[in-house]
C-alpha cells in the first residue's frame, strides 16, 4: 500500500511539471498563430467592409453587435479588478481554499489534503465526540492519524451540561446522549491504541459548548464552525495557511488553540489510567478524578425518546405507555431507596 502510494505521489508529481511546460509550449504555438493569420484576418475584414459599408441595416447590426461586446468585456474588466481585490484580500488572511458542502468529490479531495499536509507533523485538533473526524474509517483524519509524528487533541466531555444541551439542540431522534458518550469512548479507544504504537498523543477533555471545529496540520488550518443546532457535515470549511508576515488568520487560531491547550481548567485525560489530570499553569498536577462514561439513568433514556416523539392526534396509546414505565421506575427507584 506505501509502495502504490509513492508511486501514485511520483506520477501525479511528473504530470503538474508536465502540465506547467505544455501551458507555456501552448501560450507560445498560440501567439505564432495569431502572428500568422493577421494578414488574412485583415484581407477579410476589408473584403468583408467592402460589401457592408452601404448598407445601413448592417452597419447598425454590426454597430449592435460591437457595443454589446464591448459591454461583456468591460463587465469582464470590471469583475477581473473587483476578483483580484478580493483575491488579495484573501491571500493576506491567508485563506487558500473553501468547500460549501461536502460533495463526494470535494470529500476525497479534503482527505488527499489533508494526507499531505499532515504526514509527518504533530497535528493538533479541536472537536465534538471526534468520531466523524478519525474513528470514521472515511473521516478526513482516519488515515493521518497512522502517518503522524503526534497529535494533540481536545474533545468535549461527554458527563459535562453542555454536551447534554447540544444534544438536545441537534433535536436529531438517533444522536442521543448514550450514542454521543460512545462515540468518544471510541476515540478514546482509537488515541489508546496509537499511544501504545509508540505516538505521542495526548487528550484533554472541555466542558464548555463546542465553537469550531479545527485541525492545525503543519501550516495549515481547517476551520468549520459548530452551529446551535445543525449537524457539522451540513457547514462549509475553510482552509488557512501560514505566511511569513503573521498577520493572516492562521496566527489567531493557532494562538487560540494554545491559550485552550494550556488553560488549566481543561484537565488532561491519562489514556493509561483513564483519570482526568488537573494541573496548574505552572504545569504541577493538583488532583486526579476517575474518568467514567456516566451511565444514562433509566428516567432519562425514556425522557430522550419522550422528547423526539410526536404522537398523530388521538394516538395516546405510545404516551399512556411511557407514562406508565415512569411511574414503574420512579416506584422502583423509591423501593431501593
Amino acid at each position: 500500500m506505501f509502495l502504490f502510494q509513492q508511486s501514485w505521489f511520483t506520477i501525479r508529481t511528473f504530470f503538474r511539471q508536465a502540465g506547467g511546460s505544455l501551458y507555456h509550449i501552448v501560450i507560445v504555438a498560440l501567439s505564432a498563430g495569431i502572428a500568422l493569420l493577421l494578414p488574412l484576418g485583415a484581407k477579410q475584414f476589408l473584403s468583408f467592409w467592402s460589401i457592408v459599408e452601404h448598407d445601413k441595416f448592417s452597419i447598425i447590426c454590426m454597430e449592435m453587435t460591437v457595443a454589446i461586446l464591448l459591454i461583456a468585456v468591460l463587465n469582464y474588466i470590471h469583475r477581473s479588478i473587483r476578483d483580484r481585490g478580493l483575491a488579495a484580500v484573501a491571500t493576506g488572511a491567508g485563506l487558500v481554499s473553501f468547500f460549501p458542502k461536502r460533495t463526494p468529490g470535494a470529500q476525497r479531495h479534503i482527505k488527499q489534503l489533508k494526507e499531505e499536509q499532515g504526514t509527518g507533523r504533530t497535528i493538533k485538533v479541536i472537536g465534538s465526540s471526534g468520531h466523524s473526524t478519525f474513528v470514521d474509517q472515511v473521516g478526513d483524519l482516519s488515515s493521518v492519524l497512522d502517518k503522524c509524528l503526534g497529535a494533540k487533541i481536545l474533545l468535549v466531555n461527554p458527563n459535562g451540561q453542555e454536551a447534554s444541551a447540544r444534544i438536545q439542540a441537534i433535536g436529531h431522534p438517533e444522536y442521543t446522549l448514550t450514542a454521543f458518550r460512545e462515540e468518544v469512548q471510541q476515540s478514546i479507544a482509537l488515541l489508546k491504541r496509537l499511544k501504545a504504537m509508540g505516538k505521542s498523543v495526548k487528550l484533554k477533555l472541555y466542558a464548555d459548548s463546542p465553537l469550531v471545529k479545527m485541525v492545525i496540520l503543519g501550516d495549515y488550518v481547517w476551520l468549520q464552525h459548530y452551529h446551535a443546532d445543525l449537524d457539522i457535515q451540513d457547514m462549509p470549511e475553510y482552509v488557512l495557511r501560514h505566511n511569513r508576515k503573521d498577520h493572516g488568520l492562521y496566527t489567531l487560531y493557532s494562538h487560540y488553540f494554545a491559550q485552550r491547550w494550556e488553560s488549566p481548567d481543561i484537565p488532561e485525560y491519562d489514556l493509561e489510567t483513564d483519570e482526568l489530570v488537573y494541573r496548574s499553569r505552572s504545569g504541577k498536577e493538583i488532583r486526579r478524578e476517575r474518568f467514567e462514561s456516566a451511565p444514562t439513568h433509566p428516567i432519562a433514556e425514556v425522557s430522550e425518546r419522550v422528547v423526539h416523539l410526536n404522537p398523530e392526534p388521538g394516538q395516546l396509546a405510545a404516551p399512556i405507555s411511557l407514562m406508565t414505565s415512569l411511574c414503574k421506575i420512579s416506584e422502583g427507584v423509591e423501593t431501593q431507596g
